[in-house]
């Protein structure tokens, strides 16, 4: 999987829901589907497509398919996240450092007779 299926596989706010759903686990189709404005074959179609990709899981439960968000995927789009969280907090780092010797030279031209 990569981030940028995800992010484009997560756009989709009714497969968002169908995404979201799962956040509490383990579930069947017909629990996802119960509640949402679409279809039970809409809602395989939304689950197909994170499947794809590879934001969510599946794996048999008696006759029907049970699924899960796989934490792999999801893994992969955090650490994209991530990164840019880093570059924030690094850019915000340069930036205090900056402001502050620009305040201690300012400071040290006052002080200069």
């Amino acid at each position: 999987m990569t981030y940028e299926k995800a992010l484009q596989c997560l756009s989709d706010p009714t497969r968002r829901q169908v995404f979201e759903r799962l956040r509490s686990g383990p579930q069947s189709v017909g629990v996802v589907a119960r509640g949402l404005p679409v279809s039970r074959p809409a809602v395989s179609q939304h689950l197909k497509a994170l499947k794809a990709a590879g934001l969510v899981s599946d794996r048999p439960e008696g006759t029907r398919r049970v699924y899960y968000v796989d934490p792999d995927g999801l893994g992969e789009l955090r650490r994209w996240l991530d990164g840019f969280w880093t570059d924030a907090l690094e850019s915000f780092r340069n930036e205090v450092a900056a402001a502050n010797a620009a305040a201690a030279n300012a400071a040290a031209a006052r002080r200069k007779p």
